[in-house]
């Protein structure tokens, strides 16, 4: 740090904000704009030497091939009720959308396909068109009714018959939703595929959940030049509201920020345990101490010569690819992290953006990014793996490979703290944590003036923001 950077920090610290914020992740940043937009004064400090926290690019393999740090497929950015509420576009922020959502390859040389209606996508079921479609309907009918309940804390449903009925579905685990529900296999795999965005055994209530919910929004986004561009529009906008964001400050304990009305905290349970466990009351700290974090993922990222050479040439369409053939693998898979195994054949999930954004790579080249799940912490490299995955569905891939990244469940968590053993979810969501994360108090701790705003609060994984949003909403109410 330079000696005037050093300087500028000093009289910071020496400010009185109406609220300080620890992490300048998408949450981080939402619960920052949230408290900026009411006036009041807001600071940022992140730890790394740039902001974004899981929405962060680079050139992790060779110059001009832009890759993402952590997320990159954004599924509820655009649907983001806290997002849609801002002037991102005016702060550079652009939204692709593929020309298909999701392809799902089967090892007949065909693949399965979330379009962008429900009609388009039952159109790839073969017989179990009209189940989709009767399942599907009622849901993308309601999602404007459900959208405040899901999307945040529980409460009282404003509209019971629409929340009963996503429940019925959603409260039940993915593998009984595919295999009662459809009869084909082409179905279950689409199913099984998406539900295994839990991260949960898909045996396991409440599985199901994240399969209805991505089925519903039914979209895929990319950010133009990549996630960080997420990160520097809302960074962008909180500047033009007075919000100041510091990087290259970690921060260790509370003594280290300046004086704030409200502390906002990007960080997982483990983190404020360290940063704070002074300041919390014995059962709460045992409370945090008990948080159950789910599998890691081992992430690989590609420089390639070319698009991958699927079989199926309707992938090529597709922002993301799920590889993992039929529900029963599937379901295998998704087993093993929990088991504290790495499967033989994981369950990968594969994107592909340079096929809709060529900013990304010099002129026709292409990158593409995938993780499968391993144990908490593992520090497999399970990258052999992903490639034959691939491989499967297209052969000839690794040929095209100009250069690989990779990054073990163990090191993630130095490009960001909150992925802890390479969880990138901010905890599990099994049927406790789903309901009641990080605690019972949710965003609130016993420390006054003292909050969560990560994803180990509701809604949850994701980059949407709404984490910080309704952190923030809750400090407003408490003390502003």
């Amino acid at each position: 740090m330079m000696c005037w950077e050093i300087g500028l920090l000093v009289a910071t610290l020496q400010r009185n904000y109406d609220a300080v914020v620890i992490g300048s992740g998408p949450n981080g940043l939402a619960a920052a704009i949230t408290i900026a937009r009411t006036g009041r004064s807001v600071a940022i400090f992140e730890g790394q030497e740039t902001i974004g926290g899981g929405t962060r690019s680079a050139e992790l393999t060779l110059p001009g091939f832009v890759h993402d740090l952590c997320s990159a497929v954004h599924p509820l950015g655009v649907s983001s009720p806290f997002f849609r509420n801002l002037p991102l576009a005016e702060h550079g922020l652009e939204w692709i959308h593929p020309l298909a959502p999701l392809a799902h390859p089967l090892d007949d040389s065909t693949a399965v396909l979330l379009e962008r209606t429900v009609k388009s996508t039952a159109a790839n079921l073969g017989e179990d068109a009209s189940r989709y479609t009767r399942l599907m309907n009622p849901l993308v009918r309601d999602w404007p009714k459900l959208e405040g309940v899901l999307l945040g804390p529980l409460k009282l449903a404003r509209h019971p018959i629409a929340a009963a009925r996503f429940g019925l579905h959603a409260m039940r685990s993915g593998s009984s939703v595919a295999k009662h529900t459809f009869r084909g296999p082409r179905a279950r795999a689409l199913f099984a595929g998406i539900a295994a965005h839990s991260v949960l055994p898909l045996e396991e209530v409440p599985s199901a959940s994240f399969g209805i919910v991505l089925q519903t929004v039914a979209h895929t986004w990319f950010a133009r030049g990549g996630s960080q561009s997420i990160a520097n529009a809302l960074a962008s906008y909180l500047r033009s509201l007075g919000g100041e964001i510091f990087t290259n400050t970690p921060i260790e304990s509370l003594e280290q920020l300046p004086a704030g009305r409200a502390i906002l905290c990007d960080v997982t349970p483990r983190q404020l345990v360290r940063i704070a466990g002074a300041s919390l009351a014995d059962g709460f700290r045992r409370d945090l101490e008990r948080y159950r974090y789910g599998p890691g993922v081992c992430k690989v990222d590609w420089a390639l010569e070319t698009p991958i050479p699927w079989k199926a040439t309707e992938c090529l369409r597709a922002g993301t690819v799920h590889l993992g053939g039929a529900l029963e693998e599937i379901a295998a898979s998704e087993r093993a992290p929990w088991l504290g195994e790495v499967a033989e054949r994981p369950f990968v999930l594969l994107a592909q953006p340079t096929l809709f954004d060529p900013s990304r790579a010099p002129s026709g080249k292409h990158i593409a990014w995938a993780y499968c799940h391993v144990p908490n912490g593992s520090s497999f490299d399970a990258s052999a793996r992903i490639e034959e995955q691939v491989e499967r569905f297209a052969p000839g891939f690794r040929e095209r490979i100009l250069k690989r990244s990779v990054m073990v469940a163990s090191g993630l968590a130095l490009h960001n703290p909150n992925l802890v053993g390479g969880d990138i979810g901010g905890g599990a969501v099994n049927l406790a944590q789903f309901f009641f994360r990080p605690t019972w108090r949710r965003y609130r701790t016993p420390a006054k003036g003292l909050y969560f705003c990560s994803a180990s609060t509701p809604p949850g994984g994701g980059v949407h923001g709404l984490c910080g949003y309704l952190a923030a909403q809750a400090a407003l109410r408490d003390i502003f």
